[in-house]
């Protein structure tokens, strides 16, 4: 018997080191996560490239109007319409812009990025052409201002 209780101590310090070191090694990868790994990568696109933004004094946004309905799932829709006027030379098959929603202090609750013009059947957007859109939106949280968005253009591509 003697030797048995002789043995538990043993057993007994290394359940408690290996519990130690399991502590150690969380806490270690713990501030490695959130200290040490450096920044998350960005999704956000990138921006307007030097062309694109010589390009944007030729685009017009015309008609803009904002709607709330309610959807079948008793969700409010938003729905942001408008148009868009090609007043350069050249053809666009993309325009995305950023829609900004700010709540009453000014701070930003949602951007989201969102094509205009898109590459479809209809063709790229001719000079001189004015083209329609409707952006829905039923994300927007509810601190939102209730006011229109700030629209503003994020990307274009040229067809060439």
């Amino acid at each position: 018997m003697a030797s048995n209780s002789v043995q538990q101590p043993k057993a007994s310090n290394q359940a408690r080191n290996l519990l130690l070191l399991s502590i150690a090694v969380f806490l270690g990868a713990a501030v490695w996560f959130f200290f040490l790994r450096g920044p998350a990568p960005s999704t956000q696109p990138a921006g307007l490239s030097p062309e694109a933004k010589a390009y944007v004094r030729n685009l017009g946004l015309s008609e803009v109007g904002m709607q709330a309905k309610e959807s079948y799932m008793k969700h409010t829709l938003l729905e942001i319409t408008g148009k868009l006027t090609n007043k350069g030379n050249r053809p666009l098959r993309l325009v995305e812009i950023n829609c900004v929603f700010t709540d009453p202090y000014g701070q930003l609750v949602l951007r989201e990025r969102v094509a205009i013009v898109r590459r479809s059947a209809a063709g790229p957007l001719q000079p001189g052409e004015t083209r329609s859109f409707r952006l829905p939106f039923d994300n927007v949280p509810e601190s939102w201002n209730q006011m229109l968005p700030q629209l503003v253009i994020a990307n274009i591509e040229f067809d060439n």
